[in-house]
């Protein structure tokens, strides 16, 4: 079997290629790719060549951990089957080549327990799930708070933000330093931070990846506050002791979600407590990658680049 696939070979090396793929083994689908989302997160750091050492790390790569498609053949006894529109968090089945994340491709092996039946409607948002279940698992869980101060109006802050309101809880103050960015908000307010005022954060959640604005967040929170780091970060984190010291600061980190926060976070949006729409502001044809891939991790504008794969080979 053969697929077409996004080739990351090294740092800002990125193209097209056509990969050998595994064949199914017992418990696994085979799963035609229509749309697969470009992370301007973890992605972008193994493009840049900023990503320090990670377990499975190494090039070449196929990226891509926010895709969705259809089955095309499921092994018998299956609970799905041939036509179902899954959700795929990327694959590892590909010759010569690391499948860290491994979604974008047009075909794609996966065990069928990696995968998540949703309704074909989603169309394109359906990739997101991902991101959405991110933002769910940083505030679902015993002993977490929902934020009242969000960091960063991208597409994982906007998530954070809608999912505080679908919990029914106050509506979160929002960050954002790019002008441009500071549109979309529905029933939230979106600020700069110099036009904030407040010093008695309880929750402060952080979704830009910025180590450069702790100290200031440890100066915003109130004494027994919270700072949850929601972002990915290359840098060291290190802080002033004082400052968090007399505000006695708590620090939490989020991991990536689990399968819980998928099935919870789809559970949401099949119910219209949760909106993926608006989140989606530029797509290309997976023919265009490469400069899919530039526009995606350059442009101030673009919250989140959508691949089309429906006409791929």
């Amino acid at each position: 079997m053969e697929t077409t696939a996004v080739l990351l070979k090294g740092p800002k090396d990125l193209a097209l290629d056509v990969l050998k793929i595994t064949p199914p083994n017992d418990g696994d689908l085979v799963v035609q790719i229509n749309h697969s989302g470009i992370s301007t997160g973890t992605e972008k750091l193994f493009w840049s060549g900023d990503m320090p050492p990670f377990p499975g790390m190494g090039f070449p790569l196929v990226p891509g951990y926010e895709a969705s498609g259809e089955v095309m053949s499921a092994p018998k006894g299956s609970i799905y089957k041939a036509g179902d529109t899954v959700f795929v968090p990327g694959a590892n089945c590909y010759e010569g080549a690391f499948g860290l994340f491994g979604g974008a491709a047009r075909t794609l092996v996966s065990a069928e327990n990696r995968v998540t039946k949703i309704d074909a409607g989603f169309g394109a948002e359906g990739a997101l799930l991902a991101l959405a279940a991110t933002a769910r698992h940083a505030m679902a869980g015993q002993g977490k708070a929902v934020p009242d101060l969000i960091v960063g109006h991208g597409v994982l802050g906007r998530l954070l933000a809608r999912l505080t309101i679908a919990a029914g809880a106050p509506a979160p103050t929002v960050w954002e330093i790019d002008p441009p960015r500071r549109t979309g908000a529905v029933g939230y307010d979106v600020i700069a931070p110099e036009d904030d005022i407040r010093r008695n954060y309880k929750s402060i959640y952080d979704a830009s990846g910025s180590t450069a604005v702790l100290g200031d967040l440890i100066g915003r929170i109130a004494r027994g506050g919270e700072i949850v780091l929601a972002g990915f970060y290359t840098d060291a984190i290190s802080f002033a002791f004082p400052p968090a010291f007399m505000k006695e600061a708590r620090f939490r980190v989020a991991a990536e979600w689990n399968r819980d926060d998928l099935i919870a976070t789809r559970a949401l949006v099949e119910s219209g407590a949760l909106s993926l729409g608006g989140l989606i502001t530029h797509s290309a044809h997976s023919a265009d990658a490469p400069a899919a891939y530039e526009t995606a991790f350059s442009d101030p504008e673009c919250l989140k680049m959508m691949l089309n794969w429906r006409d791929a080979t």
